[in-house]
């Protein structure tokens, strides 16, 4: 059974992981912007590597695996890699052990699979919660909610532009803090910001909020330039908690 899930592609397991939380094979698709004949070939394929005969088993097993061994679930971006007829997808968030990966740096260690938790619930499963605004662009005056957003966002990633590690640690969410002690997430964030150099502008793209229970989150977009490099997307995610924005992830592209 080791080899089966050796076998399986990060893509596969993603898919897997959105099953078990309740997903069917059309709000997946519909999330990773995938046909679900695709979604239904990354489940056949997952069957057959772990010789089940059900999908839901297959993802059963896959939960079971990595409980018990923590390490498998490294390097897990969502919408990783584009395949025929998709496009690549941010967040996050989902998944344990190494926090950056290039393109597409998740910051958080585990933050990845925090983010399959609380943002990536289909529509149709939200019951009462009211349907999606669009995506806000930077050139529309954003109304008060977001403006708070938006000031949230930016502040999180000026303690991180700081290097501030503790600050940026207490400004994410419960499920981040426990997943991630101060030093992981230091460590981490310095191994994925320190090459880019320092931040020489930040300019919103997008800010959107996304239906997820209980009460959706918010995702801000920015175009920031770095010393090494630039035109960077940042994208940071929030949830209110206590009264308070707090970060759930954020990722560097």
């Amino acid at each position: 059974m080791t080899e089966g899930f050796s076998a399986l592609t990060d893509k596969e397991k993603e898919t897997l992981r959105l099953l078990l939380d309740g997903h069917d094979a059309k709000s997946i698709a519909a999330h990773f912007d995938l046909s679900v004949h695709t979604i239904n070939e990354r489940l056949r394929e997952a069957r057959r590597k772990l010789a089940v005969s059900s999908s839901r088993a297959a993802a059963r097993l896959l939960r079971e695996e990595e409980r018990k061994h923590p390490e498998l679930l490294g390097d897990k971006v969502l919408g990783d890699a584009t395949e025929t007829g998709g496009v690549e997808q941010h967040w996050p968030p989902a998944g344990q052990g190494s926090a950056f990966r290039r393109p597409g740096w998740v910051i958080g260690g585990l933050l990845m699979s925090i983010t399959l938790g609380l943002t990536l619930i289909a529509a149709s499963s939200l019951g009462g919660l009211a349907q999606a605004p669009s995506p806000q662009s930077a050139s529309a005056a954003p109304n008060p909610v977001e403006a708070n957003v938006i000031g949230a966002a930016r502040n999180w990633l000026a303690l991180v532009d700081n290097g501030d590690w503790q600050a940026s640690w207490e400004a994410t969410g419960h499920s981040f803090r426990k997943a991630n002690s101060v030093e992981r997430w230091a460590d981490a964030s310095k191994s994925a910001r320190e090459p880019l150099g320092g931040v020489e502008s930040r300019q919103l793209a997008t800010v959107d909020f996304t239906p997820a229970p209980p009460s959706g989150n918010w995702v801000v977009k920015f175009r920031t330039d770095f010393a090494n490099k630039a035109n960077v997307a940042e994208t940071v995610t929030l949830i209110k908690e206590d009264g308070t924005w707090k970060v759930i992830g954020c990722m560097i592209d």
